[in-house]
């Protein structure tokens, strides 16, 4: 075939799988000349026979089981993390896997290489607008410390990472539940919701992944990969609350120092350090990456609500 071959790991994570949806979709409907190689620790029930998808079992905590699954292949498409946990567990994956990743690309004489990172690297903010690495990364968490590590580590081997930041839609299960939990906790408006946000529905960010996996070459070098318009949280809630996910917001302000002090007063999963990434600017500037993939971002994440509103609204009634 003439077509790249794509070697993916993270294929039943949450973005993975939507890229890899996107990819057989392009094999299934446009007759793309392509094929993925999708790295999994099993083949998920259901799904073994995807259009223009062949299956590999592997784990990046076992660096003897990646050799080989580059052979053939002359893209890579790094979309599996450790996303929580301790600093051990998330090293192992993040870091060791991603080095024994970029080695095996490396004897596979695989050319292109995408790294999915995170804006979370940059650390607590707030961020208005910054460009990539408008401020020193200062990662809080395990698992940002070690995808920062991770990114080095493709850096140097030429290849490409993106920082998108908060992901929504379907396979969501931290950004709506967060809001879910904090509007319950701290029901006002937060600092009258200006608080901007970098958001891209998971669709929109496949599609995008996509288009660069199919491209001649990777632009190199680290790209923040959100939607270009920021939006604001208060405009989140409304249309999440509109579409029946969540409660409306009372119309009460409060200033972010009653917030808060309303969120220590009441228990919860969530911290500081996660309401203000909801309720302060976080957003980057994301332009660039779009345009160099010939990938137009689309109307945004707000208008992909309406058809994941009823997934959102199952997943939360079963909490």
């Amino acid at each position: 075939m003439s077509g790249p071959r794509i070697l993916l790991t993270g294929a039943t994570g949450f973005i993975g799988s939507a890229v890899l949806r996107t990819l057989s979709r392009a094999v299934a409907d446009e007759g793309a000349d392509l094929a993925v190689r999708a790295v999994v620790r099993a083949a998920p029930a259901g799904q073994e026979s995807l259009p223009g998808v062949e299956w590999a079992r592997a784990d990046l905590t076992d660096p003897a089981s990646l050799r080989g699954l580059g052979s053939g292949c002359d893209v890579l498409l790094h979309l599996a993390a450790r996303v929580g946990g301790d600093a051990d567990a998330c090293t192992a994956v993040n870091v060791g896997g991603t080095s024994a990743l970029v080695r095996e690309a490396r004897r596979a004489g695989i050319a292109r290489v995408l790294l999915l990172s995170t804006a979370a690297v940059y650390g607590a903010g707030p961020h208005s607008g910054i460009p990539v690495d408008g401020v020193e990364p200062a990662p809080v968490s395990a698992a940002s410390a070690t995808r920062l590590a991770a990114e080095r580590l493709v850096r140097e081997a030429g290849g490409t990472v993106l920082r998108p930041g908060l992901v929504l839609g379907r396979g969501d299960r931290w950004v709506v539940p967060a809001l879910a939990e904090l509007t319950a906790r701290v029901p006002a408006r937060w600092n009258g919701g200006r608080g901007r946000l970098s958001l891209v529905d998971v669709r929109d960010l496949a599609r995008l992944i996509a288009a660069l996996a199919r491209a001649g070459r990777l632009p190199g070098g680290v790209h923040h990969a959100s939607h270009p318009e920021p939006v604001r949280v208060a405009d989140l809630l409304a249309r999440l609350a509109e579409h029946g996910v969540l409660p409306e917001v009372a119309e009460r302000d409060w200033p972010l120092d009653r917030c808060l002090a309303e969120l220590a007063r009441t228990p919860g999963r969530a911290g500081e350090r996660q309401f203000r990434l909801l309720a302060e600017d976080h957003w980057y500037e994301s332009r660039e990456i779009w345009r160099l993939a010939d990938c137009p971002p689309g109307p945004g994440p707000l208008a992909g609500l309406a058809d994941t509103a009823g997934w959102y609204r199952s997943l939360l009634a079963g909490r």
